[in-house]
């Protein structure tokens, strides 16, 4: 194992503190990631006061990495050592079932394991989150991020931005149609950014 420094929230009124893990030797196929950079969601702020229920603790957030892959597996075919990489908000499914087979592992019948707050698809060994200096994670659940790209106005992009572009890109929206964004926090506003698609005629308009 990996001991790995870590800010965790030890119970639901605790403030996040330093704190070690473990993560686990890269298997086969797995990458281990130097994690740069790591967005704040607010969900991160409801699962570590336990404002939604079901949290365990210790608790690592973040599900927004940014990072550079420092070690892989000896099967590992699609990255090398050096890559920049993003994780998002869940790292390994069951992959045999219906919504794993098309490709929406998020909806995985037996479960997918969500990058914190959850479990390895053993079942049993706690899954933490970007807020540490590593992760060990599958490489089917690791993305490129493209050269060019600010790694830290990146890492939203991996919650916030795929939540707002998902639903856009399943309705078939495109350039100029009406839509209605409800409220301007994390997501809104980037929701804001990826349809505005004319330039704003004054302040007021925009």
């Amino acid at each position: 194992m990996i001991k790995t420094s870590a800010y965790a929230a030890t119970n639901a009124t605790s403030p996040f503190a330093p704190f070690t893990i473990e993560r686990r030797e890269p298997g086969t196929h797995d990458v281990l990631i130097d994690i740069l950079y790591c967005g704040v969601c607010h969900s991160d702020i409801h699962q570590a006061r336990n404002e939604w229920g079901g949290s365990t603790f210790p608790m690592v957030p973040g599900h927004e990495i940014i990072g550079v892959v420092a070690q892989i597996g000896s099967e590992v075919g699609r990255w090398q050592v050096g890559d920049t990489v993003g994780v998002g908000c869940f790292v390994d499914s069951c992959r045999q079932c219906e919504a794993c087979e098309a490709s929406e592992e998020q909806y995985c019948h037996a479960g997918a394991s969500f990058t914190y707050n959850s479990r390895e698809q053993d079942g049993q060994t706690p899954t933490y989150g970007g807020y540490s200096a590593r992760i060990t994670v599958d490489e089917s659940y690791v993305l490129k991020i493209p050269d060019g790209i600010p790694l830290e106005r990146a890492a939203p992009l991996l919650c916030a931005g795929i939540t707002t572009y998902s639903p856009l890109r399943h309705f078939g929206v495109q350039r100029n149609d009406r839509i209605a964004i409800v409220g301007l926090g994390g997501l809104g506003h980037m929701a804001v950014k990826r349809n505005r698609s004319r330039p704003c005629q004054s302040p007021a308009a925009c």
